[in-house]
């Protein structure tokens, strides 16, 4: 008998100072955070862990699709991108609950082959209050074909007012992956990312590069009210970036001048 997905999930964690610390350290910054202080954006992703046992996962790490993200038969999983909404800061030392629907998922057919859409939003509230909403965006694909021409990327604009160099390692994705415990082998099997997924090398974390852009407007631009960010070509682990701000549009730029992600404050 078929069962239907669930409508919704719910999880509660406390936001555990140690943890936010660690995220500062991974990132080269000081470990400043104690347990009645604001968490910096986006740092609940270290959060609502759902651990699940080996046989529940996909090929690529990732928990199985067929609950509250729908079975699409398309085994490559990006995230595409998001937008957030800053309603109250998160309070390190205290318990929030996040509660997370799937609010659409189509199936189309692209210049690279089917795609599927998925959003997912979550609503995130501590003490009774609602403090964040965020829609995540993830595109599935289909394995690469044997000798397909890559996608061309588009050029990232030339007329920053501030941009700042970002290096990454292999132990940084590391790192990133376990504290906010994604297991998607693109980031740290480099024989899974490239034999399989055909990437040149591991392949950094998008929400990583998103929660650099926004660390970078909320130093330079003051409290975000609402952040969205998109995807626009893969960085890899051996490459640096600029980070870049004009006005309140953020950028990430490859070495060789492509644009790898879009983002307003």
């Amino acid at each position: 008998m078929d069962v239907a997905p669930p409508d919704a999930t719910s999880q509660s964690d406390v936001m555990d100072p140690a943890r936010a610390n660690a995220m500062q350290i991974a990132l080269g910054r000081d470990a400043t955070i104690a347990a009645g202080d604001a968490l910096p954006p986006f740092f609940h992703q270290l959060y609502f862990w759902a651990p699940q046992p080996p046989g529940a996962l996909g090929r690529d790490g990732h928990i199985k699709v067929g609950g509250i993200i729908p079975d699409m038969g398309l085994p490559r999983r990006m995230w595409a991108g998001g937008r957030l909404q800053f309603l109250q800061d998160l309070i390190a030392g205290q318990q929030a609950t996040r509660t997370t629907i799937c609010e659409s998922h189509t199936r189309k057919v692209g210049r690279t082959g089917p795609l599927g859409f998925v959003t997912l939003r979550h609503d995130i509230t501590q003490n009774g209050v609602l403090c964040l909403h965020e829609w995540q965006d993830l595109v599935y694909r289909e394995d690469p074909a044997a000798g397909a021409p890559k996608q061309i990327a588009p050029c990232a604009p030339a007329d920053a007012d501030t941009a700042e160099r970002v290096e990454f390692s292999s132990t940084l994705l590391f790192r990133y992956s376990a504290l906010t415990f994604n297991g998607h082998r693109i980031h740290y099997d480099l024989d899974y990312a490239r034999d399989v997924e055909g990437y040149a090398g591991l392949v950094v974390h998008g929400p990583l590069l998103a929660q650099l852009l926004m660390l970078k407007a909320e130093r330079e631009l003051g409290p975000l009210k609402t952040f969205q960010f998109r995807a626009t070509a893969p960085l890899m682990h051996f490459e640096t970036a600029r980070m870049c701000r004009k006005g309140r549009e953020l950028w990430v730029e490859g070495p060789d001048g492509r644009l790898c992600m879009t983002a307003s404050a």
